[in-house]
């Protein structure tokens, strides 16, 4: 089978596709799938540079977290896939190869009418932002949401799901010439964050909501972003962090998160068990396919890229001017 390797830690040159040896034949409640399309993330850039190494059992130089194929055989304790079924899903690395091993509750159905790209641009991003917003915050309806990078994979997810609950949703960019496809998502409200500024987004927030700052927050960017986070909660309000593009450390005002009994949570759905991974698949397969299903929640691809120009699909992600997934495909 051909997949992407990562030869050794670096920039976009150090990847290649290559053919290696088929995967073994699936035990237990496994899975082997007949990959279509696979998803490009952030986090497959921190693995190439050497700075997110694959958890336990993942492959350490094949990158790849989602995915879209068809079923190619199953194990003697899976029940739930028969040979030929359009499926999409999760796993803790791999997926950027012709064939992937998976656990079969971390499989969900191709909605019918999606592509492969399409497919494979939809379980990272909105488990997810599902499991972000409703599971860990329990986002209600009317509640007020503040969306950092909105124009990214999970942002674009997470602006859609909340707009679709019924929320009052703002979103932020870094990028000006964004705004309008972020606001066509369902945003209420989006704003350009300068470079130079990164605290600038809390004072709008707060003139937008009377003062009084929004109930959850979503934030993709991290550590630039914090202390402004917290000036921009609501009392009782929530925080959960999902990604650090601009680092993981910073300084706390404890004083502001105990006057305000703020919440702040923090999540990775990569290195969580199986039994934990199959739930959060699960609520999308239950809660967020039925949207798609009937167009109200919607896939967003940045581009699509052959397998073969991988490295191009790095450079095109690392230039920040993606809005959605890019895809690779097979």
């Amino acid at each position: 089978m051909r997949a992407v390797i990562i030869r050794e830690p670096g920039g976009p040159e150090v990847l290649s596709v290559q053919n290696i040896p088929d995967l073994p034949p699936p035990g237990g409640d496994q899975v082997l799938i007949r990959v279509r399309a696979a998803g490009l993330n952030r986090a497959d850039i921190m693995q190439r540079e050497g700075n997110y190494p694959a958890p336990p059992g993942a492959p350490r130089d094949i990158p790849g977290l989602d995915f879209a194929g068809e079923v190619a055989a199953v194990g003697p304790a899976a029940l739930r896939w028969k040979p030929g079924a359009r499926v999409m899903g999760i796993v803790a690395g791999g997926a950027q190869a012709d064939q992937v091993l998976v656990a079969e509750g971390a499989l969900a159905e191709v909605p019918e009418g999606l592509d492969w790209a399409d497919a494979a641009a939809l379980p990272e991003v909105f488990i997810t932002a599902h499991d972000a917003l409703f599971t860990q915050l329990d986002l209600q309806l009317g509640e007020t949401v503040l969306i950092h990078a909105a124009a990214s994979g999970v942002g674009a997810a997470a602006a859609q799901l909340a707009h679709a609950a019924g929320c009052l949703v703002f979103g932020t960019s870094r990028t000006p010439d964004k705004m309008d496809r972020v606001r066509a998502l369902g945003l209420d409200e989006a704003f350009v964050v300068p470079r130079d500024q990164p605290g600038y987004f809390a004072d709008q927030i707060l003139d937008a909501t009377g003062g009084r700052g929004v109930n959850v927050i979503l934030d993709l960017v991290g550590a630039s972003y914090f202390t402004a986070n917290l000036k921009a909660l609501a009392p009782l309000g929530r925080m959960i962090c999902v990604g650090v593009t601009s680092g993981s450390e910073t300084q706390v005002d404890l004083g502001v998160i105990l006057r305000k009994r703020l919440r702040i949570f923090g999540t990775m759905l990569r290195g969580r068990s199986a039994p934990e991974k199959a739930a959060a698949v699960r609520a999308f397969a239950d809660h967020v396919l039925p949207l798609v299903r009937c167009g109200i929640l919607k896939p967003v691809i940045d581009r699509i890229y052959k397998v073969e120009e991988i490295a191009d699909a790095h450079r095109r992600l690392e230039s920040n001017e993606t809005f959605g997934k890019v895809i690779l495909t097979f």
